[in-house]
Parts: C-alpha cells; sequence; structure tokens
C-alpha cells in the first residue's frame, strides 16, 4: 500500500508557515524520511514534489533536515534528534532543490 509520508509524520498547522510536518514520535539523528522530489525536465524546475517535500518549512538559521541528491531524486534526512510534535524543517531556496 501506497503512504505518501512515512508513519513518524503528519501534517498540521504550522506557526512558520500554513501546514507543515510534524513527528508523530522522537526521530533520530541519520534517519532518512524519504523522497522529496523526482528529477524530472518535464515539470517546473525539473522536480516533481512529493507530499514529503511539499510540507517542508523553511528555517534559515537551524533547520533539522536537510536535502541530499541522490541522483534522480532527491531525500530528506535528520541533522539531529527530533522531539515528538516537533516541526521539521528545512533549509531551501525555491530554485536550487
Amino acid at each position: 500500500m501506497y503512504n505518501p509520508l512515512p508513519d513518524i509524520v503528519t501534517i498540521k498547522n504550522s506557526n512558520i508557515n500554513g501546514l507543515g510536518l510534524f513527528s508523530t514520535k522522537t526521530i533520530p539523528e541519520n534517519t532518512v524520511l524519504g523522497i522529496s522530489h523526482v528529477k524530472n525536465d518535464n515539470y517546473q524546475h525539473g522536480l516533481i514534489r512529493t507530499p514529503l517535500g511539499g510540507f517542508l518549512n523553511h528555517d534559515g538559521e537551524n533547520p533539522n533536515c536537510i536535502r541530499e541528491d541522490k541522483g534522480p531524486h532527491f531525500e530528506i534526512r535528520t541533522l539531529r534528534r527530533i522531539k515528538s510534535n516537533e516541526e521539521l524543517t528545512l533549509r531551501y531556496s525555491l530554485y536550487t532543490p
């Protein structure tokens, strides 16, 4: 069965902007959460955004996740231990995934 988000995250209202991703339990450092974008030149900016990539909010000062280029796609990995109910954040730019 397809799950658009890992079981350890959910979508809720964010104090940063609109909706965001939040942990449903403690997530260890260096946990791969899944694919945020798939590269495809037929789409805007050459990317198809997954639900995981669509709800991560920006934190330019202290993000708790990082986006890693894995060739045909980008993965999201935690930079540190994330507490239960903490919002997942990423330092990103709209035009430089």
